[in-house]
C-alpha cells in the first residue's frame, strides 16, 4: 500500500504514520524506485493495533511498544465466512458488523471481496433457491453487506486517475457484484461514477457526454437484462469504451 492509502484504511494522517515510523519504528515500508513508501499488511496491522492502544488510554510509546510485541493475528477465509454467514442468518445486525470489522481488518481488500464477500452472496443466492434462507433473511444479509460496500466506497471519485462509469442496465436491480469491481478498481487508482441500479440509458449518455469516462462497465446477473438494452449499449460503445460484467455477461454476448 502507499501511504495515501494506508491513511484512508486505518484513519491515520500520514504525517502521522510518518512520525511513528522515525520514533518508534512501528512500520517498516519498503521503498519504490521513485522512492514512494510502501506498506505491507504487517504495517498495517502494527498501526491498527497502535490505534487500539491510544484509544485504550496508553501513551504513544506504550502504545508502539505493545503494537510491536503484539502477535500477528491469523484467521481464514473460510472462518470469517461462516461467522458471517452464522450472524446474518440469525438476523444479528452487531454480530454480522463484528463479521464484517475482522474481515476488512484482518485481510486485504481483494483478499476479502474474492474469499469472503463474493462467495458469502453466491451461497447466499443458491440457498435462496433452495428455500434454505428466506426472501428476509436474503434482503437482511443484502442490505447489510450494502451499507458495509457503501461505506467503503466513500470518496471514491478523487483523485487525478482514469474515470469510470458503473452501472446497471435497466430491469436490474442486483448491484452488489459491481459495487465490488469498482472498490477494486479504485484500489487500483481509478475514479468512480457510480450510478448503481436501473439506470435509464439516456442518463447514462448524458453522463458519458459530462464526464468523458475512460471505461463504463455495465453489470447484470440474466444475459436477458443486456439484450433488451442492446441497441441503447451499441450506441454506448460508439462514444467510450464499454464492457460488460457480471453473471449474465459473457464474451459471446459482449
Amino acid at each position: 500500500l502507499r501511504i495515501g492509502e494506508l491513511s484512508r484504511r486505518v484513519g491515520v494522517s500520514p504525517e502521522l504514520l510518518r512520525a511513528w515510523e522515525t520514533r518508534y519504528g512501528l512500520v517498516h515500508p519498503e521503498r519504490s524506485p521513485g522512492g514512494l513508501r510502501l506498506y505491507s499488511e504487517q504495517d498495517e496491522r502494527r498501526v491498527r493495533e497502535m490505534r487500539d492502544q491510544l484509544e485504550a488510554g496508553h501513551s504513544a510509546a506504550e502504545a508502539a511498544r505493545l503494537a510491536l510485541r503484539a502477535p500477528v493475528r491469523q484467521v481464514s477465509a473460510e472462518t470469517l465466512r461462516g461467522d458471517l454467514d452464522d450472524a446474518l442468518a440469525a438476523l444479528d445486525e452487531p454480530a454480522a458488523q463484528t463479521a464484517l470489522d475482522q474481515t476488512f481488518e484482518w485481510l486485504d481488500l481483494e483478499t476479502a471481496l474474492a474469499q469472503v464477500i463474493l462467495p458469502f452472496l453466491h451461497d447466499l443466492g443458491e440457498r435462496w433457491a433452495a428455500k434454505e434462507r428466506s426472501v428476509g433473511q436474503e434482503h437482511f444479509a443484502s442490505n447489510v453487506i450494502e451499507g458495509r460496500l457503501r461505506v467503503l466506497a466513500r470518496g471514491w471519485g478523487d483523485g487525478d486517475g482514469p474515470r469510470t462509469l458503473l452501472a446497471c442496465p435497466p430491469g436490474e436491480q442486483h448491484e452488489l457484484g459491481l459495487l465490488c469491481f469498482g472498490l477494486l478498481l479504485r484500489a487500483r487508482g481509478w475514479r468512480v461514477a457510480y450510478f448503481g441500479a436501473e439506470t435509464p440509458p439516456s442518463d447514462l449518455a448524458a453522463a458519458v457526454a459530462e464526464l468523458s469516462p475512460q471505461l463504463v462497465v455495465l453489470g447484470a446477473m440474466a444475459p436477458q437484462r443486456f439484450l433488451d438494452a442492446a441497441d441503447d449499449i451499441r450506441e454506448l460503445s460508439a462514444r467510450s469504451r464499454l464492457a460488460i460484467g457480471g453473471a449474465g455477461a459473457s464474451a459471446d454476448l459482449a
